[in-house]
């Protein structure tokens, strides 16, 4: 099978030019870098399969575009509200569509045994997740501490409700069925995740930190490899890793 043909949206950006490193060294050609200003249309029209990390107030438009000129889609860019996402995802069913907050390998384990902790720990195990990024991340929480609350809050079948980011202005004990958030930035680090179950008596942490933005191009780039060959529809790295 010949390799696909990639368009990047969000090229300038810090993984988009991870993107076009990770690419090179997989000799996978990048047919269109695509940035604010530049005719998505046009560029969209001449590669196979489009990777967006651009923002979250253009995800709308790249979606209408490569439904429309019947592309493959693998989509990095965090950011949406819940109903912004739902709205977004429902469109993009209509190709071959790879959605993750992260592409990272070892962080698409964590969110597996995350599940698997969620649902053997009770609810007497307290849930919390922590996550750190850059001074210069623009959203919080992060796409994958997002991910890893969604997973938490089935397991355990909890409405959003029972989030708590942070917990300033919030009087009395902890009760049994919240799940707390908090977002840490500062300085460079790249990404750092942990989820926390803690009882009385013990503490399960399991934690992933990534030191090399590269490891999410190299993910990214398999998605998009993967995600040609399949039928409409809208997928995550737990179905390109062979996770789910």
């Amino acid at each position: 099978m010949s390799l696909p043909r990639l368009v990047i949206t969000g090229s300038a950006g810090r993984m988009g030019q991870a993107l076009h490193t990770a690419a090179a060294a997989l000799s996978l050609e990048v047919v269109a870098s695509l940035d604010q200003g530049d005719d998505l249309s046009a560029g969209i029209s001449q590669g196979d399969v489009v990777i967006d990390f651009s923002s979250h107030t253009v995800t709308a438009e790249v979606i209408r575009l490569i439904v429309q000129h019947g592309k493959a889609l693998v989509v990095g860019t965090t950011g949406h509200t819940s109903e912004e996402k739902a709205a977004l995802v429902a469109s993009a069913g209509a190709i071959p569509t790879v959605w993750a907050g992260n592409y990272s390998v070892g962080v698409n384990l964590l969110y597996a045994l995350t599940r698997r902790a969620a649902a053997v720990l009770g609810s007497d195990y307290d849930a919390e997740v922590i996550e750190m990024h850059h001074r210069y991340k623009k959203d919080a929480p992060s796409g994958t501490a997002a991910r890893m609350l969604e997973i938490i809050l089935e397991e355990r079948k909890l409405t959003e409700n029972a989030l708590r980011h942070g917990r300033q202005g919030i009087t009395g004990a902890r009760t049994d069925s919240e799940v707390g958030i908090h977002s840490l930035r500062g300085g460079d680090v790249v990404g750092e995740h942990t989820a926390i179950f803690a009882a009385l008596g013990e503490r399960l942490e399991l934690t992933h930190r990534a030191t090399d933005r590269g490891i999410y191009a190299q993910g990214a780039l398999r998605a998009a490899q993967w995600v040609i060959s399949q039928p409409a529809g809208v997928y995550d790295m737990q179905h390109v890793l062979g996770l789910d």
